[in-house]
C-alpha cells in the first residue's frame, strides 16, 4: 500500500486525501488545527463554487452539506455611475446552481470525516526542517498549505507571474438577514457590482455555522477608498465600515442590508496577496523532493471567485494521476507533468481572472453592456465561471468577441 503525506488541510488537500483514502491508500494528513479550532476560527474564504467543482465532491461521497446550502441560481452585474445610479444592471441564470459553504463547516467536517473513515491525522505546523525528516517516510509528499514557510519551496515563474504585488485589497463579512434584490427577488444570485476606479463588492450567498447567510465582500483598488481595513478593525467596526462604504459606492446593495447583522464574532476577514503561479516541485534540504498543490502553485485573485474552484480541480487531477501512475515511483518528471495537466485548466482562469484586474479594455465594457440586452451573451458569461476555459473562445480577443457578437 503506497503511503502519502498531505500537508494542509484546505479544499485541495482535503478532498486529495479523502480520494487517496477511498481508493485504498495509507494516508496521512498534517493540518495546523483541530476540527473544532477550524470550526471556531476565523472566516477563511468566499469560496463560491460552481458546478464542475462541486461534481468532484459529489463523486467521491463528501457534498455533506449540499442539501441545506442555498443555490446560487445565476449571476448578477451592476456597474456604479457618477450620480450614485446603476449604469447597467442584468441578471443571468447559471445551467447549474452553485453554492458556497465556509470553510470552517467544511474542512471541520472533512478532517472528522477523514478520521472516521480510519485515516491518519496530525495536529501540527510542519516546518521546513521537519518535513526533511518525515518526506523520507512516505511515497509522496503533497503540499497544499498555501501560506506560510513551506511555500518558499517553490520558485516564482516570472513568465506566469505578471503582477509582482497585491492588485487588489480585500475584505469581507459574512451576515444574517440581507434581503434579496427586490428587482427579482424570486431569484437567487451572486451579485458582482463595479465601481470603476474603486473596486468591488460581490454579495454571495453562502451556508456557514449557524444556516444560510451573505457574504459582503470587497475587492479595493490598492490606495483607493476601499483600501482601509489595514489597522484590522474588530468585528463590529470593520462591519461599520463595510456598511459604509456601501452606502457611499453601491446604495442600491446597501438598502437591503439595513437589517444585517453579523454570523458570529469572527465573521469578518482582511487582507491581501499577490497572484502567482510557482514551479510545482520543491526540493528540501536534505534532496527529498515535494508536490505543490492548488493555492502553492496558482495563487490567483479572488474576483473571478476560483479559488476553490481552482483547488477543488487540482485535488481531482492529482488524484488521477496518482492512482494511473500504479507503482512507479513520484519522480520531479511526473510531477511537473502532473502539474502541467492541471495548468492546462488552471492558465484559462489566470489569465481571464488576471485580465479583470485591470482596467477593462473596451471590447470587455462591450461585452457587459451586449449582455445586458442580450440572454446568450450573458448566459454564456455567466456560465464562463463555471468553465472558465471557455473565455478564450470569445471573451479574452477583440476579434473574437466581434465573430462571436455577429453569430448571436
Amino acid at each position: 500500500m503506497r503511503k502519502v503525506l498531505v500537508v494542509g488541510a484546505g479544499q485541495s488537500g482535503l478532498q486529495l486525501a479523502l480520494g487517496l483514502q477511498a481508493k485504498g491508500y495509507d494516508v496521512t494528513v498534517m493540518s495546523a488545527r483541530t476540527p473544532e479550532e477550524i470550526r471556531t476560527g476565523r472566516v477563511m474564504s468566499t469560496q463560491c463554487m460552481f458546478h464542475d467543482a462541486l461534481q468532484h465532491e459529489r463523486d467521491l461521497g463528501i457534498n455533506l452539506w449540499e442539501a441545506e446550502t442555498v443555490d446560487v441560481e445565476g449571476l448578477g452585474i451592476s456597474v456604479a455611475a457618477p450620480d450614485g445610479g446603476r449604469a447597467l444592471d442584468w441578471f443571468a441564470e447559471l445551467d447549474h446552481p452553485a453554492q458556497s459553504v465556509d470553510q470552517r463547516v467544511k474542512m471541520a467536517g472533512w478532517l472528522e470525516l477523514f478520521e472516521d473513515r480510519g485515516g491518519k491525522l496530525v495536529i501540527h505546523g510542519v516546518m521546513t526542517s521537519e518535513l526533511d525528516a518525515l518526506a523520507r517516510l512516505y511515497d509522496l509528499v503533497v503540499i497544499s498549505a498555501g501560506k506560510g514557510e513551506l511555500v518558499q519551496l517553490f520558485d516564482r515563474v516570472p513568465e506566469r507571474s505578471p503582477f509582482t504585488q497585491p492588485m487588489r485589497a480585500l475584505s469581507l463579512v459574512y451576515a444574517h438577514g440581507v434581503g434579496r434584490r427586490p428587482e427579482h427577488p424570486e431569484k437567487v444570485g451572486v451579485r458582482f457590482n463595479i465601481v470603476p476606479g474603486v473596486g468591488e463588492l460581490f454579495m454571495i450567498p453562502a451556508y456557514t455555522l449557524s444556516g444560510n447567510c451573505d457574504i459582503l465582500f470587497f475587492e479595493g483598488v490598492p490606495g483607493g477608498p476601499l483600501d482601509c481595513f489595514a489597522d484590522r478593525p474588530g468585528p463590529d467596526e470593520h462591519f461599520r465600515r463595510v456598511l459604509d462604504l456601501m452606502r457611499q459606492f453601491v446604495p442600491w446593495e446597501y438598502e437591503r442590508c439595513r437589517e444585517a447583522e453579523l454570523t458570529d464574532g469572527k465573521a469578518t476577514l482582511a487582507g491581501g496577496y499577490t497572484p502567482v503561479v510557482r514551479h510545482p516541485v520543491g526540493t528540501l534540504p536534505g534532496g527529498a523532493i515535494v508536490l505543490g498543490m492548488a493555492d502553492v502553485v496558482v495563487a490567483n485573485d479572488p474576483i473571478t471567485g476560483q479559488g476553490s474552484n481552482n483547488a477543488s480541480h487540482c485535488a481531482a487531477t492529482y488524484l488521477d494521476a496518482i492512482v494511473a501512475h500504479g507503482d512507479r515511483p513520484f519522480d520531479a518528471a511526473w510531477m511537473a507533468a502532473t502539474f502541467e495537466r492541471y495548468w492546462e485548466y488552471a492558465r484559462h482562469v489566470t489569465e481571464w481572472t488576471n485580465a479583470l484586474l485591470l482596467p477593462p479594455p473596451p471590447h470587455v465594457l462591450e461585452i457587459l453592456g451586449v449582455a445586458g440586452q442580450n440572454p446568450a451573451v450573458a448566459r454564456r458569461f455567466v456560465n464562463g465561471f463555471m468553465d472558465p476555459s471557455d473565455f478564450q473562445h470569445w471573451f479574452m480577443d477583440p476579434a473574437l468577441w466581434k465573430k462571436y457578437l455577429a453569430e448571436v
